[in-house]
């Protein structure tokens, strides 16, 4: 499997770090054929700076990095199309160059390739309140075939601190790219464990 991991300069730095983590441990694995590749916008090691109090890595273990003006990553050709983009966070600002077209970068290129090859597009958008625009883009993205999957974490599964709220989101995101990771319990499990016992 071939996935791209794309950090824009949207709040949530934390979901960005935690995937990385996993899928450098996913990666690293030698039961999963992962192949991780992962570009950062140009205000992200700033937000991830301020949020995290830590500058971004500049290369991370089983995982490769690209400048987000390479376009010579192989994922910026449908003819090497990657099997999920992941955008996480992502910024109103990237949701819109999705939505409409266009953009300079490699991740606006990289979600534009995985549309076209009707691959699979996760946008973990993280705006709050969200306007009229950032609405409609989000349909229009929508329509095109992303899945727009808001950093709302959820709290059923006996979440308790922010690490686990965190992966409530990163799983979920991760899990729709096409690479479960089963972090926490699932909805009704718990239930069903009690039903049989």
């Amino acid at each position: 499997m071939k996935l791209v991991l794309a950090v824009t300069g949207a709040s949530g730095a934390i979901y960005a770090r935690r995937a990385l983590s996993l899928l450098a441990l996913a990666a690293g694995s030698k039961a999963r054929a992962l192949e991780v590749s992962w570009v950062t916008s140009t205000t992200a090691a700033q937000v991830w700076r301020a949020e995290l109090g830590e500058e971004l890595p500049a290369s991370i273990e089983h995982l490769r990095r690209f400048d987000r003006t390479d376009f010579n990553a192989p994922f910026a050709s449908g003819s090497n199309a990657p099997d999920a983009v992941v955008v996480m966070p992502c910024s109103m600002s990237t949701l819109a160059r999705v939505a409409h077209g266009g953009g300079d970068d490699l991740i606006a290129r990289a979600c534009e390739v995985a549309l076209k090859e009707r691959r699979r597009l996760i946008l973990v958008v993280r705006e709050t309140p969200l306007s009229l625009v950032h609405l409609r883009n989000m349909v229009a993205a929508t329509e095109a075939g992303a899945i727009v999957l808001p950093a709302v974490p959820s709290f059923y599964a006996g979440v308790e601190t922010l690490e686990q709220a965190i992966d409530t989101v990163v799983g979920r995101a991760l899990e729709r790219a096409g690479l479960p990771l089963d972090l926490l319990p699932r909805w009704g499990a718990n239930q069903a464990k009690t039903a049989t016992a």
